[in-house]
């Protein structure tokens, strides 16, 4: 039976996922996870009774098949929630989408007369157009230099760590793709959340779908199902080789919480592990061109300060994003605004302030209460807090949250894919198996498309994100016939 399943490396959105769409077509897998809990950066973590995100997770998606995915899992645990998010610059609140009264009274007749002025000289005057070279370039060719300056330009530096020249433009082709100045001026009118072709935008829609006890609360569920039905995940299993001959794997190995090495083998083998220490845990290793192009792969790393304010209500956003420069603090998640059994004790709020750093930095090995500290004077700074309304508090880290997109990733990233095409049965999803910033439905489609690959279909994995035809209409080939379905999961 063993030669004949999948194993999985990863446990999160897209690894358990896969391991879903396997089991409809009757396949057995083990998952093989890292962590002591599933979900990866989209798991929810328990403190003290209060339940935290690594980040938030909205549940939207233009593909229909991943909503009735994420439906079948959780059925009745599903909220509705509105959404509310805007930017905190030099102590004002901006909305988001952009309404131009509000951004006329935040910024003063002056600043917001350069932002019209910056706009309007770039769509109309600058010319011949500077190309798209990186993200700055991107950025200022759809919106202006002065709102650039002012709304894209800290933040961005915040999270990468690195400067926005230095950034690929892809970067912001993915993440602000469908979206103008333009396009948000329409929208503070009309409020139809769709850009002139009529399609969605997603980075402003009004309402999205959330699990009532945070969004590790699907992926546990997944995993219980796919439990009860002989596809297990097995927690505290890092792999450490994963062994092919001839372009065909045939072996993982991993060792356990005790540090005993554990051995899996299979007929398929899918991984969302960071891509990087995929390829450098082959055996044998690929050749040193491929190995180099691994090495030059980065992530950027992540913790979250988790307080206990002693306020029912500190803010109404689900989230806000600190575009202040003076702190190195870089978005707020405000828990009980995603669902209010986030939090033991309704009387009280739990803020997650969120950090982008790497693993090198020396803030990444302070202890805890130094942290602590540090987010507790920062949300004081730009007005968040009170002295003294701090009960508690907590860290989380997380590494390698964000895939970097440096100016030379898609070089390397080409020669990594066009050696991972020798390989018969193995394949790579999710953000970071293909080193690539996904929403969370987006990794999702990347192991469903893997686990339809295995049947027969020729799903370009690499390319969901990329070349949106699925994502604009919806659609996903290569379904299932009623026969090779089983039941979906019942509690």
């Amino acid at each position: 039976m063993e030669n004949n399943r999948t194993v999985i490396i990863g446990a999160g959105p897209a690894g358990l996922t896969a391991a879903y769409e396997l089991k409809k077509f009757g396949k057995d897998s083990v998952i093989l996870e890292a962590d002591t809990q599933v979900g990866g950066i989209s798991k929810t973590v328990c403190y003290e009774g209060n339940r935290f995100d690594i980040g938030g997770h909205r549940f939207f998606s233009k593909v229909p098949y991943i909503n009735q995915v994420w439906d079948e899992i959780l059925e009745e645990e599903f909220l509705t929630r509105d959404r509310l998010s805007r930017i905190l610059y030099n102590k004002h609140f901006f909305d988001y989408p952009l309404k131009p009264v509000n951004a006329l009274l935040g910024l003063g007749l002056v600043d917001a007369a350069s932002v019209i002025l910056s706009y309007g000289k770039t769509k109309f005057l600058t010319w011949p157009k500077k190309p798209d070279e990186n993200f700055e370039q991107w950025v200022i060719n759809r919106f202006g230099y002065k709102l650039y300056e002012i709304f894209f330009k800290t933040y961005t530096e915040k999270v990468w760590g690195i400067p926005c020249k230095s950034i690929s433009a892809d970067w912001a082709s993915q993440r602000i793709k469908n979206f103008s100045l333009g396009e948000a001026i329409k929208n503070a009118f009309v409020n139809s959340g769709k850009n002139k072709d009529g399609e969605i935008i997603t980075t402003i829609i009004n309402q999205f779908k959330y699990p009532r006890l945070g969004p590790g609360m699907m992926w546990e569920h997944c995993q219980g199902f796919l439990e009860r039905e002989g596809s297990p995940t097995l927690l505290q299993n890092r792999v450490t080789q994963i062994r092919h001959k001839n372009g065909e794997v045939f072996e993982v190995s991993a060792k356990d919480a005790q540090g005993n090495p554990t051995h899996f083998s299979g007929d398929q083998f899918i991984s969302s592990m960071p891509l990087r220490e995929m390829i450098l845990s082959l055996d044998p290793l690929p050749p040193n061109k491929v190995v180099e192009a691994a090495k030059k792969l980065r992530y950027r790393d992540y913790f979250t300060v988790v307080l206990l304010v002693d306020r029912k209500d500190v803010f109404p956003d689900n989230w806000i994003y600190i575009h202040t420069p003076q702190v190195k603090l870089g978005r707020i998640q405000n828990y009980k605004n995603w669902s209010e059994d986030m939090v033991k004790d309704t009387r009280l709020t739990t803020l997650g302030l969120e950090y982008f750093l790497w693993e090198k930095d020396e803030e990444w090995n302070w202890p805890n209460q130094r942290l602590i500290d540090l987010g507790i004077k920062e949300c004081i700074e730009i007005g968040i807090i009170q002295p003294n309304e701090v009960l508690d508090g907590t860290i989380v880290r997380m590494k390698k949250a964000y895939p970097v997109y440096d100016m030379d990733y898609a070089q390397n990233l080409e020669i990594i894919k066009r050696y991972l095409a020798g390989f018969k049965n193995l394949q790579t999803i999710g953000r970071n198996g293909l080193h690539r910033y996904n929403n969370q439905d987006h990794s999702m489609l990347t192991g469903i498309y893997a686990a339809r690959n295995i049947f027969g279909n020729k799903h370009n994995v690499w390319s969901v994100n990329t070349e949106m035809d699925y994502h604009e209409k919806g659609e996903l080939k290569g379904g299932l016939s009623k026969d090779r379905m089983i039941p979906m999961p019942t509690r």
